[in-house]
């Protein structure tokens, strides 16, 4: 299990980065959300899974040990589902105000704030 969950955390973290090295916006928001999911499979994981499956006669009998896993971990993990959920909710406002605003989603081509380039370091004054 702790395999298949490493695995996993990999595999999310890897696509999350592949996708916010793109230049497209709101590919950088879907990857920012995955980003958060695999840090949270990530403290999950190392929190301990419980297995919970058992023998019932042990059960019933009392004298099986009830596995259990880490309550702190799964304590942070609802915490940080709520704080990725507000910056995602965030960033997402954030991409669609600056589509209405450029109309473009590409960050290449968002340049409202800096100069063209060839005024580069030229003085904006008289001369």
């Amino acid at each position: 299990m702790d395999l298949i969950l490493a695995l996993l955390v990999g595999v999310l973290m890897a696509s999350s980065v592949y996708l916010m090295l793109s230049r497209n916006l709101v590919r950088f928001v879907l990857g920012l959300a995955m980003i958060s999911h695999a840090a949270n499979l990530l403290i999950f994981a190392g929190g301990g899974v419980a297995n919970t499956v058992q023998n019932a006669g042990t059960m019933a009998s009392g004298l099986g040990q009830e596995a259990s896993s880490d309550a702190l971990a799964q304590a942070l993990i609802l915490t940080a589902i709520v704080i990725s959920f507000s910056v995602f909710s965030f960033a997402l406002v954030l991409a669609f105000r600056t589509y209405q605003m450029l109309d473009t989603v590409d960050t290449d081509a968002m340049r409202a704030a800096e100069p063209p380039a060839g005024r580069a370091g030229k003085p904006q004054g008289p001369t």
